[in-house]
């Protein structure tokens, strides 16, 4: 007999042997007394049981079919609605004498923020006063020029000359009433100038409306041009939230107004447990052209002041709902292979597994395309068990 074929009765009488005592050498009575309680009855099927399946928390719920929706997630940040903020500055040059607005402080409506020195508001006031006091002249000399021309007493030309001194003077006053206005000043402050007739070169800086000063930007002493900011006050009561939606998914921002709505689930940093309810208030017409991407911005209310400008934001967006389609927990997913699958109960203790294809997922559920009928009953919890003990069966 040729060397091949030894080998060959040789690789037979080792099958006989390991069919008749098993791989380890023991008898196969043996082995199988040793067999865990799941065992597999056919390829793709696993018995467990009801103790077992107890034990190791396995749950089962029925295929149903409900609206379906998916959603996309967006980065965003906290910025101060721009309608509630104000970025003060003075319309004077003047040196800063006092400052009592602190960064961080909330103030109330025409609050004094801080008082400057304008020599330059000094000198406007001064010219108010003498023109003034031009034209009451000036309006003296013509009316005695009218009556001095009645009674003949003077020419025309000289009435004519003391009208125009008049239009002049006039001309003058209202010149300094403006510039006045320019500086800050207002009707009661100039009527209360010309009856007092009392220069006053010190400026008050004032809040315009209750906030919260988010930015200061000046110290006693320091001489401030009009092109400074000086503070920035915001009403933080109601907060913006910004972000850019890329091309592909804008259809999620119109799906929203398609379905009748204008809210959106924001989600901050700060506060991982909590959900924002945020309004839409702006969406873009035109694309960055860089970015491709299209801004959205969306308000919340910030009555307890936890949210603050400049904190990341996630903004959560949902797909329009697809009817009556067939979903079923992220966790009964079960992947090897690039297969997905599931097992589906067949008797009280026998588990099938089951190939299926699935759809879209918005984070909890996935929707099923092929593979389950409505009402199939499906292991949503402790399928990764089953599987480990499936393939450890087929290995």
């Amino acid at each position: 007999m040729g060397s091949q074929s030894r080998y060959v009765m040789f690789g037979l009488m080792l099958g006989l042997a390991e069919i008749e005592w098993g791989c380890d050498g023991t008898s196969n009575d043996v082995v199988a007394s040793k067999t865990p309680t799941a065992t597999q009855i056919t390829p793709g099927r696993i018995s467990l049981s009801s103790e077992e399946s107890t034990r190791i928390g396995l749950v089962v719920r029925p295929v149903s079919r409900s609206d379906f929706r998916t959603h996309r997630e967006f980065p965003g940040i906290l910025r101060p609605n721009q309608h509630n903020m104000a970025e003060i500055t003075t319309l004077v040059r003047g040196r800063v004498v006092e400052v009592y607005g602190e960064l961080g402080q909330e103030v109330k409506a025409n609050a004094s923020l801080a008082l400057l020195y304008s020599s330059e508001l000094g000198l406007a006031q001064s010219g108010y006063l003498k023109a003034q006091a031009k034209l009451h002249v000036s309006e003296q000399a013509y009316n005695r020029a009218k009556f001095l021309l009645q009674e003949q007493v003077i020419g025309e030309a000289e009435a004519q000359r003391r009208h125009a001194e008049l239009l002049s003077s006039q001309a003058e006053a209202h010149e300094t009433v403006d510039r006045l206005k320019l500086l800050g000043m207002n009707e009661e402050e100039l009527r209360h100038l010309e009856s007092t007739r009392k220069i006053r070169s010190m400026v008050p800086i004032v809040a315009p409306f209750a906030g919260r000063i988010i930015s200061r930007k000046l110290t006693r002493g320091e001489v401030v041009e009009t092109t400074e900011n000086l503070f920035i006050i915001a009403d933080l009561s109601h907060i913006w939230v910004q972000a850019n939606i890329p091309e592909k998914d804008i259809q999620f921002v119109h799906s929203i107004y398609a379905t009748g709505g204008t809210h959106a689930d924001v989600r901050v940093n700060a506060y991982p447990e909590e959900v924002f309810k945020g309004t839409i208030t702006y969406v873009s017409d035109v694309l960055d052209p860089l970015t491709r991407t299209m801004q959205l911005r969306l308000e919340l209310p910030n009555r307890d002041g936890r949210l603050k400008p400049e904190m990341f934001a996630t903004v959560r967006l949902f797909s329009k709902p697809q009817r009556n389609c067939l979903s079923v927990p992220e966790v009964a997913l079960q992947r090897d292979q690039e297969k997905t699958f599931v097992f589906v109960q067949r008797t009280a203790t026998e588990y099938e597994l089951r190939e299926v294809q699935v759809g879209e997922s918005n984070g909890t559920h996935i929707s099923i395309v092929t593979g389950l009928t409505e009402g199939e009953p499906v292991v949503t919890e402790g399928a990764f068990i089953l599987k480990s003990e499936l393939f450890k069966k087929q290995v």
